[in-house]
Formats: structure tokens, sequence, C-alpha cells
């Protein structure tokens, strides 16, 4: 079984990884069926001694019936140790194929909708179901279908000693269904009380400066020691419902071993069983409750699986499905927004209203206006990031969602505002991690944003790591590299957030000759600023006012009619559904 022949689609239900092992699972039952009867081998073995080698005093009776006994002993352990490395690697293969739909729905669904708790809970939750998995939880639950065969057996044996043994099931049963109603409601707590936790973690380390240059670091511990606390408080109540009932379990397996055998004493007394019926009755009933005490001693793993499972399934069906579309050219000509409508994901409120303009292979586009006016987010928009409420965004005429995903990034060039590089190389990073990419297009890319004599500067040039958030870099140099990484392979449409912010006079010639060069060879850019300097290379001006589209022109118009007062900035609410339409 190798991990890379089992995977998904992100179009496909979890139910689907589960389906894709059935045949393993059925295999595993049945070598669960063989290791059932091969436990018999103690009970009976005991049963021939006491009732045939010690009465007849017959030592190779003796030794034949130990061989026996010893040959399907190991065969037993075979299949016991075969069942435990085929759960292993289930549980393995379940978390690979599952994993890529997991990572598509987790990566993709905040930018659609408002997902709750911590982005990194499904991952959590499929480490729980693969590590249940691998446990002996599942084995108890291959086995218990098996337990009506040992009760059965023991009134074989003897009527009440079926009785006993029926008595135990039904009272360890009850256990069972108590775990299950005092474990679900407290896992289910923790679950979402660890979530808040790892969430507030993970923003003190990303604003960990913050946090010390002006000292409240300590206030956000307080808050996270008191989220831990209440984690802490509702893990100790799963834990001790779990460990009281599996200790009661245990106890009464014990019990019940003991009643059997005086039972089988009783019985043995009145002439009515022998002694080997006796020992072997109590081993029997050991065996025929053991995975019952063993699901109760489990019971919060897999009731914490279960609902892992529940929220990854919730999670996948939530994310759009991809439908294979006809294979479209690339874009090279126009590209068009039509009465563009947008809120953010989640929201209930257009952030951006009404938004009508069209370019040209070549044009410069130009979009200010004063902050909270809907800029970065119609840059968001155009991207495809966020998808329209209403209206829509067009390269030569299809709208961007007719592209996959994959192929529609390769037309697009996009600089967001708060850059984000990834562990790896600054050549990776350029090249967005194409395990095709060539060296020339890397240094092609780095040469038109004017950043190529800067990181051959770098001791390590190209291959130099930028580590975590690429904090080895400083504000500047991490802009300039994702500036290139925007204009990698020669996008169509380039979209640039404030990409000035934080270069200097240098950097900022560089951006200019960039912009030059993405025009001169066709392309579109469209660009967010505050600077007039980052102008000075477009020829339109889109001015946005209160998330609505204020004005659009040439840019010497438009910009010499800005001296009026701006318009105040309204609150624009998203239409019902019918209307959105």
């Amino acid at each position: 079984m190798r991990l890379g022949d089992f995977s998904l689609s992100h179009n496909s239900a979890l139910s689907g990884a589960l389906a894709a092992f059935k045949r393993a699972f059925i295999s595993i039952g049945i070598v669960s069926g063989v290791i059932n009867i091969l436990t018999l081998t103690g009970s009976f073995y005991l049963l021939q001694v006491y009732d045939r080698v010690v009465p007849g005093r017959s030592i190779p009776t003796l030794i034949g019936l130990s061989i026996i006994a010893l040959v399907l002993f190991s065969f037993q352990g075979v299949l016991e140790l075969i069942r435990s490395r085929l759960l292993v690697r289930i549980a393995s293969a379940i978390d690979y194929a599952s994993s890529r739909p997991i990572y598509t729905a987790m990566v993709q669904l905040p930018l659609r909708i408002k997902v709750p708790g911590d982005g990194n809970q499904p991952m959590r939750d499929l480490d729980q179901v693969r590590s249940f998995l691998s446990s002996t939880g599942p084995s108890a639950l291959f086995d218990l279908p098996w337990m009506p065969i040992y009760v059965f057996i023991c009134f074989l044996f003897h009527f009440w000693i079926g009785v006993t043994a029926v008595a135990g099931a039904i009272l360890l049963f009850g256990l069972t269904l108590l775990a299950e109603m005092r474990t679900k409601e407290p896992m289910r707590v923790a679950s979402v009380l660890a979530s808040n936790r790892a969430a507030l973690a993970e923003s003190a380390r990303r604003n960990a400066e913050v946090l010390q240059a002006m000292g409240f670091g300590s206030r956000i511990r307080d808050r996270w020691s008191k989220l831990n606390l209440e984690y802490l408080q509702a893990m100790a109540s799963a834990t001790d419902t779990a460990g009281t009932l599996g200790t009661v379990a245990r106890i009464l397996r014990t019990v019940l071993q003991s009643l059997i055998l005086a039972i089988g004493a009783f019985l043995v007394i009145r002439g009515e069983a022998t002694g080997g019926i006796m020992i072997a009755s109590s081993i029997l009933m050991s065996r025929a409750l053991a995975p019952i005490d063993q699901l109760i001693g489990h019971w919060r793993g897999f009731v914490g699986a279960r609902q892992g499972w529940q929220r990854l399934e919730k999670l996948v069906e939530m994310l759009p499905k991809d439908e294979d579309r006809t294979e479209l050219p690339a874009p090279r000509n126009q590209f068009t927004v039509e009465a563009l409508g947008l809120a953010a994901p989640g929201g209930s409120y257009f952030i951006v209203q009404d938004v009508n303009f069209g370019l040209r292979a070549g044009d410069g586009l130009g979009v200010i206006g004063p902050s909270a006016s809907g800029k970065s987010s119609l840059l968001r928009g155009l991207a495809g990031v966020w998808a329209p409420v209403r209206g829509s965004v067009r390269m030569d005429g299809a709208t961007l969602d007719q592209w996959p995903l994959d192929e529609l990034g390769r037309h697009i060039g996009y600089l967001p505002q708060d850059v984000q590089l990834f562990e790896g190389t600054i050549a990776e990073n350029i090249a967005r991690f194409d395990p095709e990419s060539t060296s020339d297009k890397v240094i092609a890319a780095a040469s038109t944003a004017g950043v190529h004599e800067l990181i051959v500067r770098l001791k390590d040039g190209y291959e130099t790591r930028v580590g975590e958030q690429g904090l080895e870099l400083s504000a500047g140099q991490r802009q300039r590299i994702a500036l290139a990484r925007a204009l990698y392979n020669d996008p169509f449409l380039v979209l640039l957030d404030e990409p000035n912010s934080n270069l200097d006079a240098e950097g900022e010639a560089s951006l200019g000759e960039a912009l030059r060069r993405i025009r001169r060879r066709g392309g579109i850019v469209i660009v967010v600023a505050h600077r007039p300097s980052a102008l000075a290379n477009l020829d339109l001006v889109l001015v946005m006012n209160g998330g609505r589209m204020h004005a659009f022109g040439r840019k010497s118009d438009i910009l010499s009619k800005l001296t009026r007062p701006a318009l105040p900035q309204r609150t624009l609410k998203v239409v019902s559904a019918p209307e959105a339409k």
C-alpha cells in the first residue's frame, strides 16, 4: 500500500476516502473473525487439560495439546500484528487522501464565507482522526460483533453461565452509552476552546513586536490563560468521566470473572459442570467482555475523532465544486468590470458597489481615494480573491470563474498591501513555487521588478532562504521580491496595492520602469496608490469614495477636477437575494 496511490480531488466528499478503503476494512473484519476464533484456543485448551489430560494422566496428550495451542497462539499473534499494521497504514492513507480537499477548503473558504474558529483546526481534526484509527480502539470495534458467539458458547457450557455473561454484557453496554452521553458535550466544548486558545496564541506570536513595544503582552497572556483554564476544565471533565467509567468497567469485569468462577464452582459441586468448564468459562467471559472494556477506555478518543470528522465533512461540503471547463485562450485584449458589488466573506454589507469601467491592452489605471473608500477591496474583487456579490469581472469577455483557479493565476499578477512570502528560497517565491520554472523566467521577473541587483548582492543570491513570512528580509526587500513574483511569467493583468509603501527612491524608480514595461508588452496594470509618484507611469485614474466609483477617465482630466471636497462616505447594506441576482 503506497500513500501516493490514494488521493481525492477537492470536489470529493470525505466519505469517499472511507469508501476507497471498503475492501481493506472488509479484510480487517475477516482477519478479526479469525483472531476471535483463535482466541477460543485458551479456553478449550484448559477445558481439555482439566477434563481429559488430568483425569487420564496422559503426558503425550498434554504435549500434543500444548503444541497445537502454541501454534494457534502464534498464528493469532501474527494476525493481530498484521491487523494493527494495516490499521496504521489505512489511517495514514485516509489522512493522505483527505488532506488535499481539507487543505483546499481551509485555504479557500475564508475567501468565500466567514469560517468560525481557528484556521488550523481542520488539520488538528485530521490528526485526531488518524491517531484514533492507528490506536487499538478500532480493533475493539471489529471484535465487538463476535461477542454474541462467546456468550452462545457460555450457554453451551451451562445456562446460568450464559445468563451471567449476558448480564455482564448488558451492564458494560450501559456504561458505554453513559460514556457517550457524558463525554460528548465536554469534548465539543473543549474542541471550541482549543481552537480559540490556539488562535489567540498564534495572533500573539505574529504580533510579538507590538506586544513587546507597547507593553500589553501580559494582558494578552492573561486572556490566553483564562481560555487555557476553561479548556483544561472541559478536558478534565471529559477525561474524568471516561476514566471513571473505564475504571468501573475494569472492576466490573473482574467481579464478573470472579462471579463466573463462583457459579462454575457451585455447578461443579452440584455435579452439573466439570472443573474444565469452570476455568474455561471464566477465560471466555473475560474475552467476551474485553472489547467493551477497551471501547470504554478509548471512548474519549472515539468521540473526539467522530466530532472532528463531522466538522471536516461540513467544511469540505461548503467548498464550491469545480467542474470540467473548456480551456480558454490566454487573455490578450481587454479587461471589463460591470456593475461590480463586493462584500467581505460572510459580511452583510457592500464594501464596493456599482463599479463600471473597461481597460484595453497597454492601459495603466491608478485607483485613488481616501482611506476606507474600498480601494483594496476592489482590487481583491478584480483579482478573483473575493467573488462578486453581483456584477462581473471579465477578461476578453469571459468572467473570472470560467477559468480554473490555477489557470487563472497564470494570467494575473497580484501584490497585496500586506506582503507575505513563504518559507523557501527567493527563487522559489518569485517562481510561485512552480516546479517547472526556469532560471531565465525567474531572473526576467526579478529584472523587470528591478530587484535582480539587490538579490545577487545577498550572500546566497537567489538561493537565499527568506524564513517564515520573509522575516529574514527587510520590508522593502520583501515588497520588491513580491513585485517580482507578481510579474513572473508576464501575466496579462497586474494588480498592485500600494506597491511603493516601503520603497526608497531607487525602489520607486524600479517600480516606475516595471510599470512601463508591463504596458509596453501589452499587459494591463492597475495600481492602488496614495503617493502621486505611483501614478506617473499610468494614463487612467479611478476615484473611489464611500465604496462607489466617484470618477473614471484620463489622468489629466480626473486630477484637475479633484480640487472639490470629497463626498461623505456611506455604509452600504447588501440588498436582498432576489435583487442581488
